[in-house]
Formats: structure tokens, sequence, C-alpha cells
């Protein structure tokens, strides 16, 4: 799951992200978060420690499946 700006990618939209290291998943967007403006995207972890190990990355992100 993947909070987003809404007038970027619609909201329910899959995307597929491309992380610096080449692998991908994907994430739908399902929240808007109040500090998200234009090409950002914030990434849920599954708790802290995964947060501050992924950190703050330069991604690629390509909408597959809008809404």
């Amino acid at each position: 799951m993947i909070a987003v700006d809404p007038d970027v990618i619609p909201l329910g939209s899959t995307v597929e992200i491309r992380l610096a290291d080449g692998s991908t998943f994907e994430a739908t967007a399902q929240d808007v978060g109040g500090a998200i403006n234009g090409a950002e995207i914030d990434v849920l972890m599954a708790d802290v420690n995964d947060a501050m190990e992924f950190g703050r990355q330069a991604v690629e992100v390509r909408v597959t499946s809008p809404r």
C-alpha cells in the first residue's frame, strides 16, 4: 500500500515501483499522506525497522492499472 497525491496517481491505482537496485514490486494507491505533494509516494512498511532500513529513495513509478 502507498500514499499518493491523488492529482498525480488516482486512488485505487496499481503501480509498479522500481528501486535503484533494479528490483520491483507492486503496490496499490490507498491513502493520501498529508505531506505527499506532486511526484512523491509513501510506502507502508511492516514495522519501524523495515522503514528505517528502506529509508528515503529515488524510485521509478509506473501506473499499471489506473482506477
